[in-house]
């Protein structure tokens, strides 16, 4: 059997194919590609392999871009950075997919899947067209950040989003709060910041600061009609939604 691997990470690809060709030595590697225009060009001239293993994200673009122009009409095995969560319904359609960075078990079950469909002849294509039109609908909602890289030292530190209680700005410069009580600095605005984060989880109250949902421990009603928001981790000063955002602000928390 024949199989196909489109990934633009040189490392990642190669670690694959090692993967590949240790877990399932029956498959012959009849390429691996690095870009959409080098995939469509592979397909067109080139019979459809048995199962392709396709990163979602590739350097010039999203890997279904491959499908506005071929057919693909085998079985496909993405590898891909989304939380599984996210890629849960993909499941239903038969066709698996391998999380980074690939863990040996997580081949082996979806190469033991990939053979239970060729050897019980599941798979159709219309299981195929029905995924890529849920993989367009989720590349049409924002990817946001599960991680930062704030600078400490000689070091590149990472640190969670889901860790970070809130930014707050002084001075020009830019600081991270941790829950586990760490500071950070970064070189981003709060404005650049907060384009990268989900609205569901932080909200930039003021000025001086974007706050996440967890780190809120109650609300202070304040004169002017406005609202003091008590933290659950210390803060350099008090956190103050203006009266302009007091509404937009207890939407989002109910949300």
């Amino acid at each position: 059997m024949k199989t196909l691997i489109i990934e633009d990470e040189h490392v990642m690809a190669q670690t694959l194919k090692g993967m590949i060709e240790v877990e399932a030595p029956d498959l012959e590697i009849v390429g691996i590609l690095q870009s959409i225009e080098e995939s469509v060009d592979w397909l067109l001239h080139n019979p459809m392999p048995d199962l392709l293993f396709m990163d979602i994200h590739l350097a010039d673009g999203p890997s279904f871009s491959v499908f506005d122009e071929v057919t693909v009409t085998c079985p496909i095995i993405f590898t891909t950075a989304y939380d599984q969560y996210a890629l849960r319904a993909f499941e239903v359609y038969s066709i698996d997919y391998l999380l980074k960075p690939i863990d040996q078990s997580d081949l082996q079950r979806a190469l033991a899947k990939f053979r239970r469909i060729s050897k019980e002849s599941k798979f159709d294509k219309k299981s195929v067209s029905q995924l890529l039109e849920q993989m367009k609908e989720m590349a049409q909602s924002p990817i946001y950040k599960s991680c930062f890289l704030f600078p400490e030292r000689d070091k590149l530190i990472p640190v969670n989003t889901q860790d970070i209680g809130y930014f707050y700005s002084e001075n020009r410069r830019v600081k991270i709060f941790t829950f586990q009580n760490r500071t950070y600095f970064s070189d981003l605005t709060l404005d650049e910041l907060m384009a990268s984060l989900n609205p569901r989880q932080f909200f930039r109250v003021n000025r001086q600061f974007i706050i996440s949902r967890n780190a809120i421990k109650d609300m202070t009603l304040w004169f002017g009609n406005k609202l003091s928001i008590n933290l659950s981790i210390e803060i350099p000063e008090r956190v103050v939604v203006s009266r302009a955002k007091v509404k937009e602000f207890k939407k989002w928390f109910e949300r």
